[in-house]
């Protein structure tokens, strides 16, 4: 029977390079304990003191996800903390070969990272996060153990350092997700701050989840487990804050009922889907004198504001689905027949209920969405000059423009989240090839937890909007292959998708993109009988003044297309 002074050492729990845990009984209190134990003692008392106070100083901290310290100590020159277990058990111990199903492992990390951002928050760094000190019980309650026990001797850390400390924390933590969803760990070495010291930019080893698990788990969280192990140092999650956001995210989007909306629930109330545009005063006194004007000269003035159509849309689409006053079948996709339903007063009502520029926005992200929405109707305008004969302009422009619906929500709703996926997305400075940024669907997942689009839909369907139109306002997947659409359905969305990126790629290159049209061009050419020339033409007819005359549909007619929406 070993002792380490009135501890009776029951088992050594786990162990790293810089720290150990065992496992001991407290005769005196009748109950058992985690002992945390650095791996190399203080050189000198002063360094043995440094030591005692950081660790004071962290065990001071008191959050339902950190562990509490009941002894802190020193035996024959060893320095110790003492943590109550609670009924809980290591981590490590949890996992086994077969890792944890995905909704219970992401639960028990988002508990993990909000004990150590509020550690973070309070200059608190773990040091040493390792599985045998993550303390989880049988109802999956969180508790973590252990910090500062590994706080490296000498003087006090700078602020880079703390920093840094907390950074390489927060990578702990995506490598201990990494093993309990995989069951295995990473590069085969349960030491996480080894496996640290082997990847870039200290090492050279890359660090994927593996395709074959135990538990399926879902794409955003593979791209969230991926992007926090990332061989790009700056693609990795800077705080346990925002990995927890993803995580969280995604939890909230598979645990069913509105999903994706359940994020957006509280700011659509407070804030509405977007903010009235610049110049809302001006149009909402135009609006003042169209008594007499025809439908589709309001919807015009209408048609300025992605504010002001948006909120028309919703307005007649969720009150057919509330079977109020409005009548008729199918979802309504015009302007014109949105106003003729509402009437005039019912579009000022509309647009006297959004909220003013710029809503809550910083005057940085809604410069940011300002650009945005140049974009969005600029797509519509293209999308439109490449209509097939037969197909309304207005249906066409409201389907470009519908497919970003997520995009100009994700901008207004989450600035900070819009940032880091534009970030993610850009490729390391002058390594496009060796270091390219993710696509839009995985930086999405690696921030949100769920998909851009994923927002965009669950908004329009709780305006009413049926699974056709939601088909038609997903954009076609870029690796996806255009073929003949086989109805108006297909054949819209294949027009609206083309229209956006043809506005992406002059938004990417900044100038006339001419290889990109050319793919764009055989992408759609035989779907939508498109050629470079025709693609050019609509982004001239794009440019054209507010006002003009709409652009003229082409005459080609395209196979599969059984006959024209409005």
């Amino acid at each position: 029977m070993r002792h380490f002074g009135a501890y009776q050492l029951l088992r050594l729990v786990g162990k790293s390079e810089r720290t150990m845990a065992w496992l001991v009984a407290d005769a005196r209190a009748g109950r058992d304990l985690l002992l945390v134990l650095p791996r190399v003692q203080p050189a000198e008392l002063a360094a043995l003191e440094r030591w005692t106070e950081t660790v004071q100083r962290a065990a001071r901290l008191q959050h339902p996800n950190l562990a509490v310290a009941v002894d802190i100590g020193v035996q024959d020159g060893w320095p110790y903390v003492a943590y109550d277990l609670d009924d809980a058990a290591p981590l490590a111990e949890r996992v086994g070969s077969q890792g944890l199903a995905p909704p219970e492992c992401a639960g028990i990390f988002v508990q993990l990272l909000a004990g150590l951002a509020f550690a973070h928050q309070s200059g608190v760094a773990h040091q040493d996060l390792q599985g045998f000190v993550v303390l989880v019980d049988d109802h999956g309650r969180l508790r973590l153990a252990g910090l500062e026990v590994a706080t490296p001797q000498g003087e006090a850390p700078s602020l880079a350092a703390q920093r840094a400390a907390a950074q390489r924390d927060v990578m702990a933590a995506g490598l201990l997700l990494h093993h309990a969803l995989a069951g295995q760990h990473a590069l085969d070495e349960p030491d996480t701050g080894r496996v640290v010291e082997r990847m870039p930019p200290l090492g050279r080893e890359i660090v994927r989840l593996p395709w074959a698990t135990a538990h399926l788990v879902p794409e955003p969280l593979r791209a969230i487990v991926n992007r926090a192990t990332d061989r790009q140092e700056r693609q990795r999650y800077r705080s346990a804050r925002t990995l927890a956001r993803a995580l969280e995210g995604w939890i909230q989007a598979e645990s069913g009922g509105n999903g994706a909306l359940s994020l957006l629930s509280d700011r659509l109330r407070a804030a509405g889907v977007l903010p009235a545009q610049p110049g809302a005063a001006g149009r909402l006194n135009r609006l003042g004198a169209m008594e007499r004007q025809r439908t589709n000269e309001i919807a015009e003035v209408a048609l300025q504001d992605l504010a002001l159509a948006f909120e028309l849309l919703r307005a007649v689409n969720t009150a057919q689905v509330r079977g109020a006053q409005v009548s008729g079948s199918g979802p309504i996709l015009t302007l014109r027949r949105a106003i003729a339903m509402l009437g005039i007063d019912g579009v000022r009502r509309a647009a006297t209920a959004l909220r003013p520029w710029p809503g809550p926005l910083s005057e940085d992200a809604a410069a940011e969405l300002l650009q945005l929405i140049a974009r969005v109707k600029r797509a519509g305008r293209v999308a439109a000059a490449l209509r097939p004969a037969g197909y309304d302009a207005e249906v066409v422009t409201l389907l470009a423009m519908l497919q970003n619906l997520g995009r100009l929500v994700l901008q207004y709703h989450f600035p900070d989240e819009a940032q880091q996926i534009r970030r993610l997305m850009q490729p390391a400075p002058g390594s496009e090839r060796e270091d390219p940024g993710m696509g839009e669907q995985a930086a999405s997942f690696a921030v949100l937890g769920i998909d851009v689009e994923a927002l965009g839909h669950a908004v329009a369907r709780h305006w009413g909007l049926d699974d056709g139109v939601l088909h038609m306002i997903r954009r076609l997947p870029l690796e996806t292959p255009v073929r003949h659409a086989d109805g108006d359905t297909e054949l819209l969305r294949q027009v609206a998708s083309a229209g956006n990126e043809i506005v992406d790629a002059y938004a990417t290159t900044g100038a006339a993109p001419g290889p990109a049209l050319q793919r764009i061009a055989q992408r759609y050419g035989r779907a939508l009988g498109l050629s470079v020339k025709e693609l050019q033409e609509a982004v001239a007819a794009s440019m054209r003044p507010a006002g003009a005359a709409e652009p003229a549909e082409r005459r080609a007619s395209v196979a599969g297309a059984s006959g024209a929406m409005s």
